[in-house]
């Protein structure tokens, strides 16, 4: 049960760690993504934005169901 708690643990803070550089690249970043993506993309400034913002808030939600939220729950079953 060690090991599953272990596993569950490294993933949730290497999700969670992808997540951050995500929204730090895209945040400090910007106007360099941007212009990386409008060459392959036709894209609106504001579409660039709605897309990566609900990008991130589909993978914060995939990693709280897949690793936060099983972590936790062996971790108080233990």
């Amino acid at each position: 049960m060690n090991l599953l708690l272990d596993v569950l643990f490294w993933c949730m803070i290497i999700n969670l760690g992808l997540l951050l550089w995500w929204f730090l690249i895209v945040v400090l970043a910007h106007d360099f993504v941007y212009q990386m993506h409008s060459r392959w993309f036709k894209l609106s400034v504001e579409k660039f934005d709605s897309i990566h913002y609900a990008g991130m808030a589909y993978f914060k939600l995939l990693v709280f169901v897949f690793f936060v939220v099983p972590y936790i729950a062996f971790k108080i079953s233990l």
